[in-house]
């Protein structure tokens, strides 16, 4: 039997003894008796490279760890490649040719198939395995093509990029961005009429948003950060956009108090309720009942473990701390992307596009998240997790895209605020990470100061019984010399 070992990168790894040393003799390979023990300084730095290693693969292409149906974990490359192929051929010539737009659009179809069949035997899964890991080989795929989208517009102009959206859908041409809702109307009247109109479905769009950034981030003053900066990011960008204009009873109010409040509270109260969840999981195949094995499968869906997180310490050094910094800029240009590319390609927001956009990058975002948090607070993880890279090269993609089509609108941009907007994202994002230091230590000197009574009140008691201890003895040997005497 030839065994086989699994490699830091994932990949299967022969291992060379037993049969498969039994080829051709190798004469650059020393003999055994020449052979020089390894000093302690070399295996310690192995034992280095392996944990690094080990963490890499971890946050980047992490294993299932207990596998209950082995049918579902098994490669079934060769099934896979006669499926496709038989798709291929079937669509390729039953289908009518006729029409140029029906083929053009057929074929782009099938590129994206097969590259994302490509993503499904290649492409690594990222840090999560639930529901299952093909499910996140996917999603990167999807992420590269969509970055590969965004380069192919970047050398287009803006008429061919429009024309390209009117082709995917004719409705666009009829819509016009000053027709979008105004928020910043009669903000005198604070009449319930009033106040009702302006809740719409992006209300909820906020607090469901605000909750999964929650789920995703877990830490209250970072969250806090982000949803302050974001309303002075609006106010700064509100000439430009129109419908950042909004009145300060719904800037303040409805959107930073109650939607993104209570978004970030019951995100962090679902994150404690799935941390103090006990996992133990039960193979489907020891369930008896079917309503058991049912509730099994729905499981599968949830999260496999949920462990709390420490974006800083105390003792965080400075790159952990710009680091964290960082994290709340890059937050907010993701969410200008999102408005600005709505605005110059003139897009409804409850468009297919929009949305679907918003739902991918949402799943982008998850794996990216979790592998910046293993970089910046594991030392022992030295790369960052190529879902992250592909994101960050997406985020800047799309910056670029909305500054080089949108030069008429940047043309009316007011200089000073700019500058005013980066300054205060600075001194912002600073102070809050700063302040959450100061929390932080404040709560380790308040919980050592309340458990040290009571392990001064154990020293003394352990001292009392020691010395009781060590009088007892020294009383016996008297007590036994006056009775031999």
């Amino acid at each position: 039997m030839k065994n086989r070992t699994t490699g830091s990168d994932g990949n299967i790894s022969a291992d060379v003894s037993g049969a498969e040393t039994q080829g051709a003799p190798n004469t650059n390979t020393p003999s055994a008796k020449s052979t020089k023990p390894r000093n302690s300084s070399s295996i310690s730095k192995e034992k280095g490279l392996d944990e690094y290693a080990e963490t890499f693969v971890i946050v980047n292409e992490r294993p299932v760890d207990d596998i209950s149906l082995d049918f579902f974990y098994k490669p079934h490359t060769i099934t896979l490649f006669a499926i496709s192929v038989l798709c291929m051929m079937y669509f390729a010539f039953v289908r009518n040719e006729t029409s140029i737009e029906d083929n053009i659009r057929a074929g782009i179809l099938c590129v994206i198939f097969f590259f994302l069949i490509i993503s499904l035997l290649a492409f690594p899964n990222g840090p999560f395995t639930r529901p299952h890991p093909a499910v996140w080989r996917i999603i990167f795929g999807c992420s590269v093509l969509y970055l590969l989208m965004l380069q192919f517009f970047m050398f287009q102009n803006y008429k061919t990029i429009m024309n390209i959206f009117y082709w995917l859908d004719p409705k666009l041409q009829d819509f016009h961005i000053n027709m979008e809702k105004e928020y910043g109307a009669n903000c005198s009247d604070l009449s319930f009429e009033r106040i009702y109109s302006t809740i719409d479905v992006f209300v909820w769009g906020h607090f469901f948003g605000w909750a999964f950034k929650a789920v995703l981030i877990r830490h209250a003053g970072i969250l806090w950060a982000i949803s302050v900066m974001w309303e002075i990011t609006e106010i700064t960008f509100a000439h430009l956009l129109p419908n950042f204009v909004e009145c300060w009873w719904d800037a303040l109010i409805l959107d930073v108090l109650i939607c993104n409040g209570l978004g970030i509270w019951v995100g962090l109260r679902i994150c404690k309720a799935l941390e103090m969840r006990e996992y133990k999981w039960a193979s489907i195949k020891d369930i008896s009942s079917t309503t058991g094995k049912i509730k099994r499968a729905v499981l599968q869906f949830t999260p496999e473990s949920f462990t709390s997180i420490r974006w800083l310490d105390p003792k965080s050094t400075a790159m952990r701390f710009a680091a964290v910094c960082q994290l709340v800029v890059f937050w907010q240009v993701t969410e200008l992307n999102t408005f600005f590319l709505k605005h110059i390609f003139e897009m409804p927001p409850d468009h297919y596009l929009v949305v679907g956009r918003l739902v991918f990058i949402g799943l982008f975002v998850a794996p990216s998240v979790r592998q910046y948090y293993t970089y910046v607070t594991d030392t022992r993880c030295k790369r960052v997790g190529t879902q992250c890279w592909v994101y960050g090269a997406i985020m800047v993609s799309e910056a670029i895209l909305c500054i080089k089509n949108g030069k008429e609108l940047f043309e009316h941009t007011q200089g000073i605020n700019i500058v005013l907007w980066l300054i205060t994202q600075v001194v912002v994002s600073v102070a809050f990470v700063y302040g959450c230091m100061l929390w932080q230590r404040a709560q380790e000197k308040y919980k050592k100061s309340t458990d040290s009574p009571s392990k001064k009140g154990k020293t003394q008691n352990t001292l009392q019984s020691e010395e009781q201890g060590k009088k007892s003895p020294k009383k016996s040997p008297k007590r036994h010399v006056q009775k031999i005497e």
